[in-house]
């Protein structure tokens, strides 16, 4: 194929390829839709890449139709030095189409199939993204989430079944939608059961619950309330079970916000094998998992050593693993802390064998 000069307009500025969906945005730059809503949605970007001005949150993308077709008959009148045809792209959903969607999801019989079609919608760009959570769908989903509340594992009827296979499905997409931190801060100040919602289905033990509640945690108190809601025994129970890498690391993180709080440390000391599974994991799974690991046990040791809790920590074997860590090769981090624990508590522990030397010198 010989070199064919490409008219400058036709490219789009950010990839500097032809443009197969020409949008122009409130500044009358036009980018290729792709590439723009890459930008603006996954760099999570709020200017314009050529003027540097501030877009509106609000801003529509406008298709520019006079442009593409243009670029059509270029490459049309061009395909014989083998430049492809773009076929016309498809027409972006809108907040109407998906307000009637959630409208119809209100009826039990269209519920799975509407929140299937929503799925699909979220799947085919990050535009839609933004279009389905602008829509309300967060919203709309978490109320899904939290009727499931009402309906116990117990319960065996056919519409238990279907209760938790819809909250399934909203929670994926939940998960999916990749919520902005706006979206998250107005899921929690509406949807105050929320926390305890998700903690109550935890034990499915998907991965999309566990990251929605890594992402809700912080924000205000959704730590109390996901400790509240018994998420912490759910967590450890969860953590006994388990041995896959992503889903322990996972559920370490989430443990780890919880015991940010004195309630979390509390629940974490109450349960029967809450220290013993988290010292368990250390240098079993991966790096990521040693070092939440062992900051748990830096929140409990730190804010919560009671003399019981230090002679605990002594019996279950703690206190070596974190001697362990001093001598292998982890994150520094991870050694830090162990070394911080060491060293805030090496009075109480300073019979114990394997406490190093140096950090005995100040307790003779």
């Amino acid at each position: 194929m010989e070199e064919i000069d490409v008219p400058p307009f036709f490219l789009c500025p950010i990839s500097l390829e032809i443009m197969k969906d020409p949008v122009t945005v409130s500044t009358g730059i036009t980018y290729d839709r792709e590439s723009i809503e890459k930008w603006l949605f996954s760099g999570k970007n709020n200017t314009c890449p050529a003027t540097k001005q501030v877009l509106s949150a609000d801003s529509d993308l406008t298709p520019n139709h006079t442009l593409r077709r243009l670029i059509q008959a270029w490459c049309t009148l061009n395909a014989s030095n083998g430049v492809e045809r773009i076929p016309t792209p498809k027409i972006p959903i809108n907040k109407v189409q998906i307000v009637k969607l959630l409208n119809d999801a209100k009826s039990p019989q269209l519920q799975m199939k509407c929140i299937g079609k929503l799925r699909a919608l979220a799947a085919e760009s990050d535009a839609n993204k933004r279009c389905i959570e602008s829509a309300g769908a967060v919203e709309f989903l978490a109320s899904i989430v939290s009727k499931a509340n009402f309906t116990t594992f117990e319960e065996e009827s056919d519409k238990g079944l279907e209760s938790r296979s819809a909250s399934s499905e909203a929670l994926s997409i939940l998960h999916y939608l990749q919520v902005s931190e706006a979206g998250l801060e107005k899921l929690v100040g509406k949807n105050g059961e929320f926390v305890g919602c998700l903690d109550h289905i935890s034990h499915q033990a998907t991965k999309a619950t566990l990251k929605l509640l890594i992402e809700v945690c912080p924000w205000g108190r959704n730590k109390v309330k996901a400790v509240e809601a018994g998420a912490v025994s759910i967590l450890t129970e969860l953590l006994l079970a388990s041995s896959e890498k992503r889903a322990c690391e996972m559920i370490l993180t989430v443990l780890d916000q919880l015991c940010g709080c004195a309630e979390g440390r509390a629940e974490l000391l109450k349960h029967a094998a809450g220290m013993a599974i988290v010292s368990k994991k250390i240098l079993r799974v991966s790096h990521v998992a040693s070092e939440r690991a062992v900051k748990i046990l830096y929140s409990i040791s730190k804010f919560s050593a009671t003399p019981s809790v230090l002679q605990e920590m002594s019996q279950l074997g703690v206190v070596a693993k974190l001697c362990l860590v001093l001598q292998v090769d982890c994150g520094s981090r991870t050694k830090e802390k162990s070394r911080d624990i060491l060293r805030l508590h090496a009075r109480a522990w300073k019979n114990s064998p394997c406490i190093p030397t140096n950090l005995l010198s100040s307790y003779p």
